[in-house]
């Protein structure tokens, strides 16, 4: 739940205040994901004799955003901004607490003797940290932090105090304390012995690499070597020449050789890894005129969609072509059943899905939260097609749940946001759901993109039958005018605001609706969770009389989505029951169902579109009140807490 961002400029003279302002910028980039510390460290010294200084590391750390990190750096008396540095490394990070509360004694880099002989910043969580933590101070070693990730320093120090010979290498060593560790991580490495060098790693989390250089690099690829025995916004405005680490790899940069080791040679293993160019400008991660990341992913929704289908459906000729899937389509068209897995956001699009694909593809489909997935033992079998959706590609859940199918041969594919994410890389295909750059915690944009991905890939399965056509070309002239819809509902924006006002100060809401809706107050809910931090929940409407009921009147509110597909009178009777009990309900209705408006002096009327893609119409005037919600309450809509986390590397190659 973190973000880190290391800097090495090799050769390349800097100031020791360029140095902090690369690093603090690098953090600031990564704000947006909702911190409560951030930490620096950094080489102490004078800078002339870059590997005497190096001997030494200075720690800053601080509670509170990074704002207070760079306040606590300018009351530094006896640090000399001015000294330059011909070679230096430098990490940084800005934390969320899991283990022990927010504190500069818990903050990160975490170091492994009050001497900072080693430090580490960490991204995930150790699970055996505790046994890990005891056999350590049964040799002595004294604790000052309450994090799991204090446990690593002190094992690195450990290793490094009883290793066998003098010339251990900081990458082997690093490749020793990872093979003790359980759990989820990405590490990087900082030490007094090893000046100059930067060690980082990773498992079940994403680690990149930015490489600049100011001579052209002798190769694109960098070999993999083996033992006997941020994202990406925080690099991006120093370059865009990248190198995504798989789990496991240990990449060092010694002299400014960057070099990756890996212990051990697995099944597919690649022999290289690639350094890639990244397409993205620095304005395409930037605010602009919005006041957050997230109205301005919530706007870009006309045009995200677009990019979706971009090259990719013919709406003259009503054809879809997936290139990601060109190769797999017929296996996966005689497969046994489809089986979409995902977490949060992600899920509600399998979910908002699920029918239309039934009913396009003829096949069962069943939509998995991964983590259920696994805990359940799911059977999976070599003739089923296991979809994983993830917007960043990094989820936790979902990667370990595309291990295990992957395991039991059935074939994966991924539904993703991020060129080069582990998900895009691991699947055997895939869609990239080309929604652009998501910054805002809370998914907008990705959940409408990935929504019109699996439509368009339930387009594709039934492009041969002559049954389907008429549906098809139904669909597909929906998806033509969708994007001008979204901007008809982004047009109530003002409208919501207004309602917003009036809900603000409760401290619960209901949103009820089924069919394709269920999906969309699934989602809605969970946005207004996220970042307004009020209770609400999402309900099946066919579900009211079997509990619900009891929490309705005058005083709940409650959000119907009632549209006019084949749920419309099921729909209209949950309405009365809610009105029955003295309910004051707010209806997401069609703009021109007159009936639906009789029964409540509060709508919002959007456009009708055909029944599978009202939902994505549906979803955004809750987006745009969970936004309006969260301002109005006095939330930082830009740093929503306890939520998800991006790291990065950089090195800078004179």
């Amino acid at each position: 739940m973190c973000g880190i961002f290391a800097y090495l400029n090799y050769h390349v003279p800097r100031t020791r205040r360029e140095i902090l302002e690369i690093l603090l910028k690098g953090l600031l980039r990564l704000e947006y994901r909702g911190y409560d510390s951030a930490g620096v460290g950094i080489d102490g010294g004078n800078g002339k004799e870059w590997e005497a200084n190096a001997r030494s590391i200075q720690l800053i750390k601080q509670s509170g955003k990074v704002k207070a990190l760079d306040d606590e750096i300018t009351k530094q008396q006896d640090m000399d901004m001015d000294v330059e540095f011909d070679v230096h490394l430098g990490i940084a990070h800005t934390r969320w607490a899991t283990h022990g509360a927010p504190s500069p004694v818990n903050s990160h880099p975490q170091r492994s003797d009050k001497s900072n002989e080693f430090i580490v910043i960490h991204n995930g969580i150790i699970t055996n940290y505790k046994d890990l933590r005891k056999f350590l101070e049964s040799k002595g070693y004294e604790f000052e932090s309450e994090t799991d990730t204090e446990t690593i320093a002190k094992l690195v120090k450990y290793m490094y105090d009883n290793r066998e010979s003098e010339d251990l290498s900081f990458a082997t060593l690093v490749e020793r304390v990872t093979q003790q560790l359980e759990g989820a991580f990405v590490l990087v490495f900082k030490s007094v012995h090893y000046p100059g060098e930067a060690v980082g790693t990773r498992r079940g989390g994403p680690l990149l690499i930015g490489v600049k250089s100011d001579h052209k690099l002798s190769t694109d690829h960098i070999p993999i070597l083996y033992r006997s025995c941020t994202l990406l916004n925080a690099v991006i405005e120093h370059t865009n020449r990248v190198i995504f680490l798989e789990d496991d790899d240990v990449a060092a940069v010694t002299n400014g050789r960057l070099t990756i080791h890996r212990i051990k040679r697995t099944a597919g293993d690649h022999p290289a890894r690639a350094i890639q160019t990244l397409q993205m400008e620095l304005q395409q991660i930037m605010k602009g005129n919005y006041s957050s990341f997230m109205q301005k992913e919530i706007f870009e929704q006309p045009e995200s969609v677009v990019n979706t289908m971009r090259g990719r459906v013919n709406f003259d000729d009503n054809t879809v072509i997936l290139g990601g899937l060109k190769d797999h389509i017929k296996e996966i068209q005689r497969c046994r059943r489809l089986i979409l897995i995902a977490c949060g956001t992600s899920y509600h699009a399998g979910v908002a899905t699920r029918q239309v694909l039934e009913e396009l593809t003829e096949l069962p489909v069943m939509v998995e939260l991964a983590s259920d997935f696994l805990d359940r033992n799911t059977p999976v079998f070599r003739d089923d097609v296991c979809f994983f959706i993830s917007q960043s590609g990094e989820t936790a859940d979902s990667l370990m749940a595309l291990h295990y199918c992957k395991e039991r041969g059935a074939l994966t594919v991924g539904v993703t946001n991020t060129v080069g994410s582990s998900i895009s890389r691991e699947t055997d295909c895939g869609v990239h759901i080309n929604a652009g750059p998501e910054i805002g915690v809370a998914s907008t944009k990705a959940y409408t993109s990935q929504f019109v991905a699996l439509i368009m890939f339930a387009l594709l399965m039934c492009d041969d039958r002559i049954s389907m056509q008429p549906r098809r070309r139904e669909i597909i002239q929906g998806l033509r005018v969708l994007p001008d819809l979204i901007k008809e509902v982004l047009s109530l924006d003002d409208e919501i605001q207004r309602l917003a006002a009036e809900l603000y100060q409760q401290k619960s809401v209901l949103i009820m609706g089924r069919g394709y809706h269920y999906a969309t107050c699934l989602e809605g809910a969970l946005k207004i969770k996220e970042i307004t931090y009020m209770h609400s929940e999402g309900i099946l409407a066919g579900e009211l009389k079997h509990g619900p009921l009891a929490l309705v009147d005058k005083l709940m509110p409650v959000i119907m989505i009632i549209m006019r597909d084949h749920t419309y009178t099921k729909c209209q009777n949950a309405l009365q029951q809610v009105v029955a009990r003295a309910g004051r309900p707010i209806v997401i209705c069609d703009k021109d169902d007159y009936e639906t408006a009789k029964c409540s002096s509060r709508t919002i009327k959007v456009p009708h579109c055909v029944d599978c893609l009202q939902g994505v119409l549906s979803v955004i005037p809750l987006q745009l009140l969970s936004f309006h919600l969260a301002v109005l309450r006095g939330f930082d809509v830009s740093t929503a807490r306890s939520l998800s986390w991006v790291l990065t590397v950089g090195l800078h190659n004179g």
